[in-house]
Protein backbone atom coordinates (compact mmCIF):
# COMPACT_ATOMS: atom_id res chain seq x y z
CA UNK A 1 0.00 0.00 0.00
CA UNK A 2 1.53 3.36 -1.02
CA UNK A 3 1.62 6.46 1.18
CA UNK A 4 -1.48 8.02 -0.40
CA UNK A 5 -3.53 4.86 0.17
CA UNK A 6 -2.23 4.63 3.74
CA UNK A 7 -3.19 8.25 4.42
CA UNK A 8 -6.66 7.68 2.95
CA UNK A 9 -7.17 4.55 5.06
CA UNK A 10 -6.07 6.31 8.24
CA UNK A 11 -8.31 9.25 7.37
CA UNK A 12 -11.31 6.92 6.97
CA UNK A 13 -10.44 5.19 10.25
CA UNK A 14 -10.23 8.52 12.03
CA UNK A 15 -13.57 9.67 10.63
CA UNK A 16 -15.14 6.39 11.73
CA UNK A 17 -13.79 6.87 15.25
CA UNK A 18 -15.07 10.45 15.29
CA UNK A 19 -18.59 9.28 14.42
CA UNK A 20 -18.68 6.13 16.54
CA UNK A 21 -19.25 7.73 19.97
CA UNK A 22 -21.93 10.16 18.78
CA UNK A 23 -24.96 9.03 20.74
CA UNK A 24 -27.88 11.42 21.10
CA UNK A 25 -29.40 11.81 24.55
CA UNK A 26 -32.35 13.95 23.48
CA UNK A 27 -33.87 15.90 20.59
CA UNK A 28 -36.08 18.95 20.31
CA UNK A 29 -37.48 19.27 16.80
CA UNK A 30 -39.69 21.88 15.19
CA UNK A 31 -41.38 22.54 11.88
CA UNK A 32 -41.31 26.05 10.46
CA UNK A 33 -43.84 27.58 8.06
CA UNK A 34 -42.58 31.08 7.30
CA UNK A 35 -43.57 33.62 4.67
CA UNK A 36 -41.25 36.53 3.79
CA UNK A 37 -40.28 38.89 5.24
CA UNK A 38 -38.92 36.96 8.22
CA UNK A 39 -35.81 36.54 10.38
CA UNK A 40 -35.17 34.41 13.46
CA UNK A 41 -32.17 34.84 15.75
CA UNK A 42 -30.64 31.76 17.39
CA UNK A 43 -28.48 32.53 20.40
CA UNK A 44 -26.36 29.40 20.12
CA UNK A 45 -27.15 25.99 21.53
CA UNK A 46 -25.27 23.54 23.72
CA UNK A 47 -25.94 20.78 21.19
CA UNK A 48 -25.70 20.05 17.48
CA UNK A 49 -28.26 21.84 15.30
CA UNK A 50 -29.82 20.66 12.05
CA UNK A 51 -31.85 22.57 9.42
CA UNK A 52 -33.49 20.74 6.50
CA UNK A 53 -35.26 22.86 3.86
CA UNK A 54 -38.42 21.16 2.59
CA UNK A 55 -39.77 24.12 0.58
CA UNK A 56 -38.41 27.48 -0.53
CA UNK A 57 -35.11 28.58 0.95
CA UNK A 58 -33.37 30.83 3.44
CA UNK A 59 -30.09 32.49 4.35
CA UNK A 60 -27.84 31.61 7.28
CA UNK A 61 -25.77 34.45 8.70
CA UNK A 62 -23.48 34.74 11.72
CA UNK A 63 -21.11 37.36 12.98
CA UNK A 64 -17.77 37.18 11.20
CA UNK A 65 -18.97 34.45 8.81
CA UNK A 66 -19.85 34.49 5.14
CA UNK A 67 -23.62 34.17 4.47
CA UNK A 68 -24.85 30.74 3.38
CA UNK A 69 -27.84 30.34 1.07
CA UNK A 70 -29.98 27.22 1.43
CA UNK A 71 -32.49 25.91 -1.11
CA UNK A 72 -35.16 23.21 -1.14
CA UNK A 73 -33.64 19.85 -0.25
CA UNK A 74 -30.49 21.29 1.32
CA UNK A 75 -29.32 20.24 4.78
CA UNK A 76 -27.21 22.37 7.14
CA UNK A 77 -25.55 20.93 10.26
CA UNK A 78 -23.98 22.99 13.03
CA UNK A 79 -21.92 20.39 14.94
CA UNK A 80 -21.41 22.50 18.08
CA UNK A 81 -24.54 24.67 17.90
CA UNK A 82 -22.76 27.88 16.85
CA UNK A 83 -25.15 30.83 17.11
CA UNK A 84 -26.65 31.91 13.78
CA UNK A 85 -29.56 33.73 12.15
CA UNK A 86 -32.04 32.40 9.61
CA UNK A 87 -33.88 34.80 7.32
CA UNK A 88 -35.40 35.19 3.88
CA UNK A 89 -32.66 37.67 2.88
CA UNK A 90 -29.07 38.08 4.14
CA UNK A 91 -29.61 41.82 4.73
CA UNK A 92 -32.95 41.45 6.50
CA UNK A 93 -33.15 43.75 9.52
CA UNK A 94 -35.06 43.10 12.71
CA UNK A 95 -36.38 39.65 13.41
CA UNK A 96 -37.40 37.73 16.46
CA UNK A 97 -35.42 35.64 18.93
CA UNK A 98 -35.86 31.88 18.73
CA UNK A 99 -36.38 31.83 22.50
CA UNK A 100 -39.42 34.09 22.03
CA UNK A 101 -40.94 31.88 19.35
CA UNK A 102 -40.13 28.62 21.14
CA UNK A 103 -39.48 29.39 24.83
CA UNK A 104 -39.67 25.73 25.89
CA UNK A 105 -37.25 23.59 23.91
CA UNK A 106 -36.91 20.56 26.14
CA UNK A 107 -35.41 17.39 24.64
CA UNK A 108 -38.12 14.89 23.78
CA UNK A 109 -40.64 17.52 22.69
CA UNK A 110 -41.61 19.19 19.41
CA UNK A 111 -42.70 22.67 18.37
CA UNK A 112 -43.93 24.76 15.48
CA UNK A 113 -43.15 28.23 14.13
CA UNK A 114 -45.46 30.17 11.82
CA UNK A 115 -44.73 33.63 10.43
CA UNK A 116 -47.24 35.15 8.01
CA UNK A 117 -46.05 37.70 5.47
CA UNK A 118 -46.88 38.47 1.86
CA UNK A 119 -43.79 36.98 0.21
CA UNK A 120 -42.54 33.51 -0.76
CA UNK A 121 -43.18 30.58 1.60
CA UNK A 122 -40.43 28.44 3.13
CA UNK A 123 -40.78 25.31 5.21
CA UNK A 124 -38.03 23.87 7.40
CA UNK A 125 -37.37 20.99 9.73
CA UNK A 126 -35.12 22.21 12.55
CA UNK A 127 -33.72 20.22 15.47
CA UNK A 128 -31.45 20.58 18.46
CA UNK A 129 -29.55 17.31 18.87
CA UNK A 130 -28.23 16.82 22.40
CA UNK A 131 -25.32 14.39 22.61
CA UNK A 132 -23.17 12.98 25.40
CA UNK A 133 -20.72 15.78 26.16
CA UNK A 134 -17.96 13.26 26.88
CA UNK A 135 -18.08 12.26 23.19
CA UNK A 136 -17.17 15.78 22.08
CA UNK A 137 -13.46 15.23 21.48
CA UNK A 138 -11.08 17.99 20.54
CA UNK A 139 -11.38 16.86 16.92
CA UNK A 140 -15.17 17.13 17.02
CA UNK A 141 -14.96 20.58 18.59
CA UNK A 142 -12.57 21.60 15.78
CA UNK A 143 -15.15 20.92 13.05
CA UNK A 144 -16.25 23.95 11.01
CA UNK A 145 -19.10 25.97 12.53
CA UNK A 146 -21.45 24.97 9.70
CA UNK A 147 -21.50 22.03 7.28
CA UNK A 148 -23.85 21.94 4.29
CA UNK A 149 -25.08 19.16 2.01
CA UNK A 150 -26.89 20.53 -1.01
CA UNK A 151 -29.92 18.81 -2.50
CA UNK A 152 -27.90 16.73 -4.98
CA UNK A 153 -25.62 15.49 -2.18
CA UNK A 154 -28.59 14.60 0.01
CA UNK A 155 -30.14 12.68 -2.90
CA UNK A 156 -26.97 10.61 -3.15
CA UNK A 157 -27.73 9.38 0.38
CA UNK A 158 -31.25 7.96 -0.05
CA UNK A 159 -31.50 6.68 3.52
CA UNK A 160 -30.65 10.17 4.82
CA UNK A 161 -33.06 11.83 2.37
CA UNK A 162 -35.97 9.53 3.21
CA UNK A 163 -35.34 9.76 6.97
CA UNK A 164 -35.33 13.57 6.84
CA UNK A 165 -38.50 13.67 4.77
CA UNK A 166 -40.28 11.38 7.21
CA UNK A 167 -39.13 13.43 10.20
CA UNK A 168 -40.28 16.63 8.48
CA UNK A 169 -43.86 15.51 8.02
CA UNK A 170 -46.46 16.85 10.44
CA UNK A 171 -48.34 13.55 10.46
CA UNK A 172 -45.48 11.11 10.99
CA UNK A 173 -46.52 7.81 12.65
CA UNK A 174 -47.19 7.93 16.38
CA UNK A 175 -47.24 4.92 18.68
CA UNK A 176 -45.51 3.11 21.53
CA UNK A 177 -41.85 4.07 21.80
CA UNK A 178 -42.32 7.04 19.46
CA UNK A 179 -39.92 9.27 21.43
CA UNK A 180 -37.15 6.66 21.26
CA UNK A 181 -37.77 6.01 17.56
CA UNK A 182 -37.57 9.75 16.85
CA UNK A 183 -34.37 10.06 18.87
CA UNK A 184 -32.66 7.20 17.01
CA UNK A 185 -33.94 8.46 13.63
CA UNK A 186 -32.34 11.86 14.22
CA UNK A 187 -29.18 10.14 15.47
CA UNK A 188 -28.99 8.16 12.24
CA UNK A 189 -29.64 11.32 10.20
CA UNK A 190 -26.78 13.13 11.98
CA UNK A 191 -24.29 10.33 11.33
CA UNK A 192 -25.43 9.88 7.73
CA UNK A 193 -25.03 13.63 7.16
CA UNK A 194 -21.63 13.91 8.79
CA UNK A 195 -20.16 10.95 6.93
CA UNK A 196 -19.97 12.51 3.43
CA UNK A 197 -19.22 15.93 4.89
CA UNK A 198 -16.23 14.59 6.80
CA UNK A 199 -14.94 12.81 3.72
CA UNK A 200 -14.95 16.17 1.95
CA UNK A 201 -13.07 17.72 4.87
CA UNK A 202 -10.43 14.99 4.59
CA UNK A 203 -9.75 16.17 1.04
CA UNK A 204 -9.39 19.78 2.18
CA UNK A 205 -6.44 19.98 4.60
CA UNK A 206 -6.95 23.70 5.19
CA UNK A 207 -10.36 22.96 6.75
CA UNK A 208 -9.36 20.10 9.05
CA UNK A 209 -5.56 19.74 8.79
CA UNK A 210 -5.29 16.90 11.32
CA UNK A 211 -6.77 14.52 8.75
CA UNK A 212 -3.84 15.12 6.43
CA UNK A 213 -1.02 15.10 8.97
CA UNK A 214 0.26 11.51 8.78
CA UNK A 215 1.76 11.42 12.27
CA UNK A 216 -1.05 13.12 14.18
CA UNK A 217 -3.77 11.36 12.19
CA UNK A 218 -2.18 8.00 13.01
CA UNK A 219 -1.85 8.98 16.67
CA UNK A 220 -5.55 9.90 16.78
CA UNK A 221 -6.51 6.48 15.44
CA UNK A 222 -4.19 4.78 17.97
CA UNK A 223 -5.72 6.72 20.86
CA UNK A 224 -9.23 6.01 19.61
CA UNK A 225 -8.71 2.26 19.16
CA UNK A 226 -5.77 1.20 21.37
CA UNK A 227 -6.30 3.40 24.42
CA UNK A 228 -6.06 0.42 26.79
CA UNK A 229 -2.36 -0.08 26.01
CA UNK A 230 0.20 1.44 28.43
CA UNK A 231 1.04 4.46 26.32
CA UNK A 232 3.38 7.26 27.28
CA UNK A 233 3.76 10.40 25.18
CA UNK A 234 7.27 9.25 24.24
CA UNK A 235 5.94 5.88 23.08
CA UNK A 236 3.18 7.50 21.03
CA UNK A 237 5.66 9.85 19.39
CA UNK A 238 7.96 6.93 18.49
CA UNK A 239 5.03 4.95 17.13
CA UNK A 240 4.21 7.69 14.63
CA UNK A 241 7.83 8.49 13.79
CA UNK A 242 8.13 11.87 15.48
CA UNK A 243 10.18 13.39 18.28
CA UNK A 244 8.36 13.96 21.57
CA UNK A 245 8.58 17.75 21.33
CA UNK A 246 7.48 17.93 17.69
CA UNK A 247 4.67 15.45 18.33
CA UNK A 248 3.35 17.32 21.38
CA UNK A 249 3.46 20.70 19.63
CA UNK A 250 1.79 19.47 16.43
CA UNK A 251 -0.88 17.53 18.33
CA UNK A 252 -1.81 20.53 20.46
CA UNK A 253 -1.97 22.81 17.42
CA UNK A 254 -4.06 20.48 15.25
CA UNK A 255 -6.32 18.81 17.83
CA UNK A 256 -6.69 21.68 20.26
CA UNK A 257 -5.50 19.85 23.37
CA UNK A 258 -2.41 18.04 24.63
CA UNK A 259 -2.01 14.36 23.65
CA UNK A 260 -2.05 13.30 27.32
CA UNK A 261 -5.41 14.98 27.87
CA UNK A 262 -6.82 13.52 24.67
CA UNK A 263 -5.74 10.05 25.71
CA UNK A 264 -7.21 10.54 29.18
CA UNK A 265 -10.47 11.75 27.64
CA UNK A 266 -10.77 8.66 25.43
CA UNK A 267 -10.12 6.40 28.40
CA UNK A 268 -12.68 8.22 30.54
CA UNK A 269 -15.20 8.06 27.71
CA UNK A 270 -14.84 4.28 27.51
CA UNK A 271 -14.90 3.95 31.30
CA UNK A 272 -18.18 5.86 31.43
CA UNK A 273 -19.63 3.62 28.73
CA UNK A 274 -18.61 0.45 30.57
CA UNK A 275 -20.03 1.74 33.85
CA UNK A 276 -23.25 3.05 32.36
CA UNK A 277 -24.07 0.53 29.64
CA UNK A 278 -22.65 -2.81 30.78
CA UNK A 279 -22.65 -5.05 33.84
CA UNK A 280 -18.85 -5.40 33.85
CA UNK A 281 -17.64 -5.43 37.49
CA UNK A 282 -16.37 -2.02 38.51
CA UNK A 283 -13.09 -3.58 39.62
CA UNK A 284 -12.44 -4.73 36.03
CA UNK A 285 -12.93 -1.31 34.45
CA UNK A 286 -9.50 0.27 35.18
CA UNK A 287 -7.51 -2.37 33.29
CA UNK A 288 -9.98 -2.30 30.39
CA UNK A 289 -9.25 1.39 29.86
CA UNK A 290 -5.49 1.40 30.34
CA UNK A 291 -5.02 1.91 34.08
CA UNK A 292 -2.86 -0.51 36.03
CA UNK A 293 -3.81 1.08 39.36
CA UNK A 294 -7.40 1.13 40.63
CA UNK A 295 -6.54 4.09 42.85
CA UNK A 296 -5.11 6.02 39.91
CA UNK A 297 -8.20 5.26 37.85
CA UNK A 298 -10.52 6.29 40.70
CA UNK A 299 -8.74 9.63 41.12
CA UNK A 300 -8.65 10.31 37.38
CA UNK A 301 -12.34 9.46 36.95
CA UNK A 302 -13.37 11.68 39.85
CA UNK A 303 -11.31 14.57 38.50
CA UNK A 304 -12.82 14.14 35.02
CA UNK A 305 -16.49 13.66 35.91
CA UNK A 306 -16.74 15.21 39.36
CA UNK A 307 -17.92 11.94 40.93
CA UNK A 308 -16.56 8.50 41.72
CA UNK A 309 -17.03 5.54 39.34
CA UNK A 310 -19.48 4.03 41.84
CA UNK A 311 -21.52 7.23 42.01
CA UNK A 312 -21.55 7.43 38.21
CA UNK A 313 -22.84 3.86 37.87
CA UNK A 314 -25.46 4.38 40.57
CA UNK A 315 -26.77 7.44 38.76
CA UNK A 316 -27.24 5.67 35.41
CA UNK A 317 -30.11 3.39 34.33
CA UNK A 318 -29.54 -0.25 35.26
CA UNK A 319 -27.02 -1.90 32.95
CA UNK A 320 -28.24 -4.81 30.86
Amino acid sequence: MDSLETAATEGDDLLSELLKPLRLTGVFDSRWHVRAPWAIEGEGEDCAVLHFITQGGCWVTAQGRSPIQLHTGDLAVFPTGHGHRLSDHPERRGGVALGTMLPEREPGTSGEIRIEGDGPVSRLLCAGLHYDASAATGLYQALPWALVLDCSQVDKEPLLRDTLRLLATTDRPVGPGDRLVTLRAFEMALVLALRPLLRELADNPSTLPVLRHPGISKAMVIIATRFAEPWTIEALAREVGMSRSAFTAAFRELVGEAPARHLAGRRMQEAARLLGETSLPQSAVPQRVGYQSSVGFHLAFRKWYGMTPGEYRAGRPSAA
